[in-house]
């Protein structure tokens, strides 16, 4: 082998063994969608977050990663994704990695499920405060929107099984019938004046 051919085979064995990161287009942007179900949920309820992604473009987007979090811990909580794993699923925060995401992909939605019940202990009417950001080993052509929220106060007890109008009609009722009572006794008072005024008139 002549000697300017070993750099050469060397050079080659190099770039056998080299992958080139493939970049997503520049057209690619990749969004989040939340949706919480239901909204508001009470403190005891079950509770579900679906994340969805969505892009525009055509292009990989490499090492994608969706970070869930919320203000209001979650119990019994669990997480699934469409594709990947969610290495981290605590009660206030999930984290799901979610590989090389291409798009616009086969038609199949590429979401995130966080499922779980309202802390019992909390107080109606909590702000519940909801955050997903998506992030990626490369940037897409426009990480501004890449993260989104929501936000709710937490709905109280159901009008089944709390009944205010009861105890704020008794007052009103006892009123009423000590009115009535003091009513019947003016017009009482008011016939005997009557009565006497007659007789007077008559014996005159």
């Amino acid at each position: 082998m002549l000697p300017c051919a070993v750099p050469v085979v060397a050079a080659l064995s190099a770039l056998a063994g080299w992958v080139p990161t493939v970049a997503p287009s520049a057209a690619v942007d990749v969004v989040p969608v939340l949706t919480s179900t239901p909204f508001a949920a009470a403190p005891g309820r079950p509770v579900s977050h679906t994340v969805t992604l969505s892009g525009t473009g055509t292009g990989v987007v490499p090492g994608v990663r969706v970070t869930f979090t919320t203000t209001v811990g979650l119990d019994g909580v669990a997480a699934s994704a469409s594709r990947g794993a969610c290495p981290v699923v605590t009660a206030r925060t999930v984290v799901c990695e979610l590989g090389d995401v291409t798009f616009p992909g086969d038609g199949t939605a590429v979401t995130v499920t966080v499922t779980g019940t309202v802390h019992p202990g909390e107080v109606s009417g909590t702000l519940v405060q909801n955050l997903v950001g998506v992030t990626s080993s490369v940037p897409d052509a426009d990480p501004t929107d890449n993260t989104v929220s929501n936000a709710y106060l937490t709905a109280g007890a159901s009008a089944a099984t709390v009944r205010p109008s009861v105890a704020a009609d008794a007052p009103a009722r006892g009123r009423t019938g000590r009115i009535s009572v003091v009513v019947a006794a003016l017009g009482l008072a008011g016939l005997a004046v009557g009565i006497l005024l007659r007789r007077r008139r008559r014996r005159s």
